[in-house]
C-alpha cells in the first residue's frame, strides 16, 4: 500500500510538472509568432503616387452596378392593363376579351372575397411585419391551414407567403445532396430553383415518357445493388406537375403511383394549375385519377391560379408538414401573407367547396375550347395545338413560322382587335429551351359566342400576316 501510495504521488509530481513547463513554453511560442507578425518586413514594394496620378486614378475609376442590367426579353413596346382584371381587360385602353390570365374560376372578382379583405385590413391592418415563427402568425394563417387540410382530407398543411416559395423551399426541405432525384425535364421554373438548392444528383426523364422513367429507375436499381452500404443512405424523390404548364400537358399519374410504389420514391406534386381545376370538387389531380391524397408524400399548390390570391401552400401527414415549420427557409425567413390576402384565400376555398360545380363548368369550357380551335382548318394548318382537352393552360405553337416577328403580329393584331393573348416567355435561366408558342388561359365564365369570337380574332390574324412586313 506504501508503494502503491508512493507511484502515484510520484506520477502526479511529473504531471503537474510537465504540464506547467507545456504551458510556459506554448506561450512563449505563441509570444514570438506575434513579435514576427508585428515585425515582419513585407516584401511588397510600396508605390508612391504623385498628387497628378492620384487624382487622374480617382477621375478614371468606374464602379461596377450593384445590379446587372435588366435584359430585355422583347422587342415589342409595353402593353399596360388598367383596372379590374376580369373576363374583359384594357389594355393600352382598349376593351379585350382575356385569355391571358390565370383567372380560371373567376374568382378575382369575388364579391364575397372583396368584402373579407376590406374587413380584413381594418382588423388586421396590411401586412404582418414578420415571419411566421416570430410575431407574424395571426389567427387567419392558423384558420387558412386548417381549412386546406380538411379539403384535401389530410393531416396538415403550411401557407407561404409566395406561390414561387413554396414549391423551391418544400424540395431541398427534405432532399439532400447524397439523395436522388427524379424530375420530369420540363419541370417549371420554381421547381428547378428548388432542384438546384437541393444539390442533389437530379435525373430528368423525357416529357410524359413513363418508360424513359423506368429505365433510369431499373439502372438506379442495378446501382445500388453494387453499393447497398450507400443505397441504404439515399433517398429517391419523384418531383411532377398535376398540369405543367410549359406544355398544357396532364402528368400519366396512375403510370407514375406504380413507380412509385414499386421503387420506393418519396412523391411530390405541384398542383398549382391542377388545383381548383381536376376532379369534382377541384381537389387535384389525385380526385381526377381517384388516388386517395394520403398516397402522396406531399402536395405543393399556388394559390395565385384558381384560389385568386397570392402565397402557396403545402400539404400532407403532420409528420412531413411540421418539419418545414423550421427547415422550409422561405417559411422561416419571410413576412408572412398578409391577412387581407389570407381571407381572400379563405373566402374563396370556401366558395370552391360549396359550389363545386364551378369546377365542371371550367372543365366544360375548356374542352369547347379545345373543340373550337380543333375544328378551325386555318389554325390547325399553321398551329399545333397543345394541351389536354381539360387543362385551362392551352399553347399555341406555330408549324412553320416561330419567329418573334410573327408572334407578335399575332399577339398584337388580337389585342387591337379586342382579344388578350399572351406570348409565351421565360426566363433565360430555364431550361430546356421550349417551343415559340402563344399561351391562352381559360375562364369558366367564356361563353360559345366568345370562343367564336376569339377563333375569327385567331383566323384574321394569321390572314393578315405577310412574312418580311
Amino acid at each position: 500500500q506504501l508503494l502503491i501510495e508512493f507511484l502515484l504521488d510520484t506520477c502526479q509530481y511529473i504531471l503537474y510538472e510537465f504540464i506547467t513547463r507545456f504551458h510556459l513554453y506554448l506561450q512563449l511560442f505563441l509570444v514570438l509568432i506575434v513579435l514576427w507578425v508585428v515585425f515582419k518586413k513585407s516584401d511588397k514594394k510600396v508605390i508612391q503616387l504623385s498628387k497628378e496620378d492620384e487624382e487622374r486614378i480617382i477621375r478614371e475609376w468606374k464602379p461596377q452596378p450593384l445590379v446587372a442590367a435588366l435584359i430585355q426579353h422583347s422587342t415589342s413596346p409595353p402593353r399596360i392593363v388598367d383596372r379590374k382584371i376580369d373576363k374583359y381587360i384594357y389594355v393600352n385602353g382598349v376593351k379585350c376579351l382575356n385569355l391571358a390570365s390565370y383567372n380560371f374560376l373567376g374568382l378575382l372578382t369575388n364579391e364575397e372575397s372583396e368584402i373579407a379583405a376590406i374587413q380584413a385590413v381594418k382588423k388586421y391592418g396590411i401586412g404582418s411585419c414578420g415571419p411566421r415563427g416570430f410575431y407574424g402568425t395571426v389567427d387567419v394563417h392558423l384558420q387558412l391551414e386548417e381549412n386546406i387540410a380538411n379539403f384535401f382530407d389530410l393531416q396538415e398543411a403550411i401557407v407561404y407567403s409566395y406561390g414561387f416559395s413554396a414549391i423551391s423551399t418544400a424540395i431541398p426541405a427534405y432532399a439532400k445532396k447524397t439523395d436522388i432525384i427524379f424530375a420530369d425535364e420540363y419541370v417549371n421554373f420554381a421547381i428547378q430553383k428548388g432542384l438546384d438548392a437541393s444539390r442533389s444528383e437530379i435525373k430528368y426523364f423525357r416529357h410524359n415518357d413513363v418508360e424513359h422513367l423506368r429505365n433510369l429507375l431499373m439502372e438506379q436499381a442495378e446501382l445500388d445493388l453494387k453499393n447497398k452500404k450507400k443505397a441504404k443512405k439515399t433517398r429517391k424523390f419523384l418531383i411532377i406537375e398535376g398540369i405543367y404548364s410549359k406544355t398544357g400537358d396532364l402528368c400519366p399519374f396512375p403510370e407514375l403511383m406504380v413507380l412509385k410504389k414499386k421503387y420506393k420514391l418519396r412523391l411530390f406534386i405541384d398542383e398549382s394549375l391542377s388545383f381548383g381545376v381536376l376532379g369534382k370538387t377541384g381537389r387535384g389531380i389525385t380526385e381526377h385519377f381517384g388516388v386517395p391524397p394520403k398516397d402522396v408524400d406531399l402536395i405543393i399548390a399556388s394559390m395565385e391560379n384558381s384560389l385568386a390570391t397570392v402565397g402557396g401552400f403545402c400539404v400532407g401527414s403532420d409528420f412531413i408538414v411540421e418539419h418545414q415549420r423550421l427547415s422550409g427557409l422561405g417559411y422561416c425567413f419571410s413576412a408572412s401573407l398578409p391577412p387581407l390576402l389570407t381571407v381572400t384565400a379563405i373566402t374563396n376555398l370556401k366558395s370552391i367547396h360549396t359550389n363545386p360545380n364551378i369546377i365542371e363548368e371550367l372543365n366544360n369550357t375548356c374542352e369547347h375550347v379545345q373543340t373550337c380551335l380543333k375544328n378551325s382548318d386555318v389554325l390547325m394548318d399553321n398551329f399545333y395545338i397543345n394541351g389536354d382537352e381539360l387543362s385551362p393552360v392551352k399553347h399555341l405553337v406555330p408549324r412553320f413560322d416561330s419567329s418573334e416577328e410573327f408572334i407578335e403580329h399575332f399577339v398584337g393584331y388580337c389585342q387591337q382587335n379586342g382579344l388578350a393573348v399572351c406570348k409565351a416567355t421565360y426566363l433565360p435561366e430555364d431550361r430546356p429551351p421550349c417551343l415559340p408558342s402563344i399561351r391562352l388561359a381559360i375562364c369558366r365564365s367564356l361563353t360559345s359566342s366568345d370562343v367564336k369570337q376569339a377563333v375569327d380574332i385567331f383566323e384574321s390574324a394569321l390572314n393578315s400576316y405577310l412574312p418580311g412586313k
